[in-house]
């Protein structure tokens, strides 16, 4: 779907530049490709089939939004980042 000819119509319609990064290589977007793996492990695991598209999404958006707010990460001193936001958050001084 990325490379279809229907898909890079319609970036190009809404201004938006593609990039594909070299065959076989992860290291040109590691970030993505650590959260696709960490997703996959986490809630994929060993389940081939959800009960509906609805439910897989339902359980994709809840883990996200755990991953993004509660999940400790390792960047941010194996805190989760709503704490280290509000405590980093915390230290800095107001602008004038």
């Amino acid at each position: 779907m990325y490379t279809s000819q229907a898909f890079r119509d319609h970036c190009t319609q809404l201004g938006v530049r593609q990039s594909m990064g070299a065959v076989g290589t992860s290291a040109d977007n590691a970030l993505a490709e650590s959260f696709n793996a960490t997703l996959k492990r986490e809630v994929l695991r060993d389940r081939k089939v959800f009960d509906s598209p609805i439910s897989c999404r339902q359980e994709v958006f809840r883990w996200c939004m755990r991953y993004n707010t509660r999940r400790r990460h390792s960047w941010c001193n194996l805190l989760a980042p709503d704490d280290f936001e509000a405590l980093t958050s915390a230290t800095l001084t107001q602008a004038a």
